[in-house]
């Protein structure tokens, strides 16, 4: 079951974090849905010749968990995406451990804009970073006191 946040109950500093062991099945799932089937995901024996000695996941899957967070956790259900910036620092592979926080830095309690700092770690190191923006809920708008 997902939980959430009205905006009436944000404040800044509230954060909130998803952890997910990148598996090759989700690697793979990815590539379907996505279309992207860059060897460098895919292909392991490609992938060993690359910069980085193996198969790493796609940058979006890590993007993608930041998106889970900001869904099912904080704001949470009814919460809708308006942007995102990404930066990607460090390769995820399969069997890491990735914990994605995302943290209120802004309320702009008006239009129900929050802006988020959005961070994926791997073993305490950054490996993916950015910004969200989301449309909150209101209480008001979900018709309970």
């Amino acid at each position: 079951m997902t939980t959430g946040r009205y905006l009436e109950d944000l404040k800044t500093g509230d954060s909130e974090s998803l952890t997910r062991t990148v598996t090759a099945a989700d690697i793979d799932a990815f590539a379907s849905v996505t279309g992207d089937d860059n060897p460098v995901h895919l292909d392991e024996a490609y992938a060993a010749t690359t910069r980085f000695g193996g198969r790493i996941a796609h940058g979006m899957l890590s993007a993608g968990y930041i998106s889970a967070v900001l869904g099912t956790r904080l704001p949470g259900p009814g919460a809708i995406y308006l942007s995102q910036t990404v930066t990607f620092r460090r390769p995820v592979r399969i069997g890491d451990e990735v914990v994605t926080t995302a943290t209120v830095t802004a309320i702009d309690a008006e239009r129900a804009r929050v802006t988020l700092s959005t961070v994926c770690t791997v073993a305490g190191k950054t490996v993916t970073e950015g910004e969200a923006v989301v449309m909150a809920p209101r209480r008001a708008a979900s018709g309970e006191a």
